[in-house]
């Protein structure tokens, strides 16, 4: 019986979420070491200001993934909008594979689109204009070049004002745009989609070029429990951690 591929997002792991991290730590020391692969989809951390951030939990996390990796579950990151500026470093130190905004695998025979999410929420036209600036390597040297101190404090009133920007945005703005979704999808020839990001957990189904489509949303983990879309050969399901 081949072993479970598992696939997580939407962790938002940070210092004043301390439930979680435990969540996710034993998650690493335990249930995902049955595993082949696990599948990070974005947002690991809930702010990610540079490899060289090591204040908690980041230090912590890293040697858990080491140690997962070093049993030979192979871990495959996503960048979230987040924690984005996550890097090189961080994989080396963690054996941690970095994939690209989308990436194709074979899912048990069946090829399956994976992505963070943002890409398809192309209704909030201020946030993917953000999002094209600070994916330059511009804008992402001028960050990671100021004091540490600088970056955390700015990571912090970034946080809050995001808060108070998502207060003021519809629903609707804030989930994916359908057309997106099929464009992706048909783009990279898939007919299944993962995905996180909108922390709206479900499985959709939908009609592509005739046939029958299906896009899951991964939902996002919280202090009372961590969510886990499992899959194993044809079937698949969910494991509340």
């Amino acid at each position: 019986m081949p072993k479970d591929i598992l696939f997580i997002s939407d962790l938002h792991l940070s210092l004043d979420k301390p439930e979680i991290t435990r969540r996710f730590l034993d998650f690493l020391r335990n249930r995902a070491t049955q595993a082949s692969a696990l599948y990070i989809l974005g947002d690991l951390f809930d702010a990610w200001i540079g490899d060289d951030d090591y204040t908690p939990p980041n230090r912590v996390v890293r040697q858990q993934l080491k140690q997962l990796t070093g049993t030979g579950t192979q871990v495959y990151l996503q960048l979230g909008n987040r924690d984005f500026l996550l890097g090189k470093r961080f994989c080396q130190e963690t054996g941690v594979t970095l994939l690209d905004d989308y990436a194709v695998i074979d899912l048990f025979g069946t090829p399956t689109l994976l992505t963070h999410g943002d890409l398809l929420c192309t209704d909030d036209l201020p946030y993917q204009a953000f999002r094209n600036k600070s994916r330059t390597p511009e804008w992402q040297n001028n960050v990671l070049s100021k004091p540490l101190l600088i970056r955390l404090l700015a990571a912090r009133w970034y946080r809050l004002r995001s808060f108070f920007h998502k207060r003021n945005k519809s629903q609707e703005i804030m989930d994916v745009n359908q057309d997106t979704v099929i464009n992706a999808m048909r783009g990279h020839s898939c007919f299944r989609l993962i995905h996180g990001h909108t922390h709206r957990p479900a499985i959709h189904n939908f009609e592509l070029d005739g046939k029958t489509a299906q896009r899951f949303v991964l939902a996002a983990w919280h202090k009372q429990a961590g969510d886990v879309l499992c899959w194993n050969q044809g079937a698949c399901r969910s494991e509340v951690i």
